[in-house]
């Protein structure tokens, strides 16, 4: 059984509010609120393509991925500069690629890519907190929907209208395979206590944001826009560094949802 980190998590926020936690002022939430997709854009222009590392790990861990053929439709969310969408490329034979991304600045970078073709793949911006994505789309057009690392920087109040989005694209039968960070990841306790925003959320200091997920709460909004839970888990991993003597534990939430086939 893992164990869950939200325990611990709670016991160490009541720890930090006995020591005068300072929240995020309601003008700096608003503000990041209504700056998210310049704070983006500025994000890529200065990163470019190098901030990322490609995610070949993902078929891996998604098996469902390896069943794309040329009959099948995947639409990734939160693309970046395709650090996912072309490495799955170079090893699935999809019908087609959908990615798209909140940022224009990650879209073009994303359209740059010598990889990028418009006869296999299809890169666009869209605010999927809203019904922008139906503009693209259609309903129930997609057998495939990732949402890895994305749901987290988005604010926890449009989480319902995400996952509501993505329902209505994907086929009946179809999959969302979902990863994101977990609660007590380390990357959560290297915030400082200014930067938290609202419970498990928090501002970086270039005005994006992080959220910190519950593998409860992730089954409750993917199961609350209709989808039925096939897996749901918290994953430990370990990253380390030898030459930098650094040893990093993360916890992550990863899921497959099922839209049902009737």
């Amino acid at each position: 059984m893992n164990q869950d980190p939200g325990k611990e998590a709670m016991g160490n926020r009541q720890k930090v509010s006995q020591h005068g936690f300072r929240p995020t002022s309601a003008f700096q939430c608003e503000k990041l609120e209504r700056d998210c997709r310049k704070n983006w854009d500025l994000f890529y222009k200065r990163n470019k393509t190098n901030f990322f590392k490609d995610r070949n790990w993902t078929t891996r861990e998604f098996t469902d991925l390896l069943t794309l053929d040329n009959s099948k439709i995947l639409l990734e969310v939160g693309c970046g500069v395709g650090n996912f969408i072309f490495p799955l490329m170079e090893v699935c034979d999809a019908k087609y690629f959908y990615a798209c991304d909140f940022s224009s600045e990650a879209i073009k970078l994303l359209q740059e890519n010598p990889q990028y073709c418009e006869e296999r793949i299809k890169g666009f911006t869209c605010d999927i907190t809203t019904g922008e994505l139906l503009d693209t789309l259609d309903e129930d057009s997609v057998d495939i929907v990732t949402l890895i690392f994305v749901l987290s920087a988005i604010h926890p109040e449009k989480f319902k209208n995400v996952l509501q989005n993505l329902y209505k694209v994907l086929k009946p039968g179809g999959v969302l395979l979902f990863r994101d960070y977990g609660i007590n990841d380390m990357a959560q306790w290297r915030f400082r206590d200014s930067s938290k925003i609202s419970d498990n959320f928090y501002a970086r200091q270039d005005g994006t944001r992080s959220y910190f997920f519950s593998d409860k709460q992730v089954q409750e909004i993917c199961e609350g826009a209709g989808f039925r839970m096939e897996q749901n888990t918290y994953v430990h991993r370990q990253t380390i560094n030898v030459k930098e003597n650094v040893d990093v534990k993360r916890t992550f939430v990863q899921g497959i949802f099922r839209k049902d086939s009737s």
